[in-house]
C-alpha cells in the first residue's frame, strides 16, 4: 500500500510515497499535490494488473 504526502521546503512543495518515489519540487502546492494523485492512481492500476498473475 502506497501513502502519498506533500512536504514544503522553503517555496518548494514535493510529493512523496512511501514506496520511495518522490515527485519533482514545485512552487505549486496543488500541483505537487495532483502529483502525488497521479502517482496513487499509477500505482493502483499497476497493483489491479498484477493481482490477475498467478504468483504475483
Amino acid at each position: 500500500m502506497h501513502h502519498t504526502e506533500t512536504t514544503e521546503r522553503g517555496s518548494f512543495a514535493i510529493a512523496r510515497c512511501s514506496c520511495g518515489w518522490r515527485g519533482p519540487a514545485r512552487r505549486s502546492r496543488e500541483r505537487a499535490r495532483a502529483d502525488a494523485a497521479e502517482h496513487e492512481a499509477s500505482v493502483a492500476v499497476q497493483d489491479e494488473a498484477s493481482a490477475g498473475r498467478p504468483g504475483a
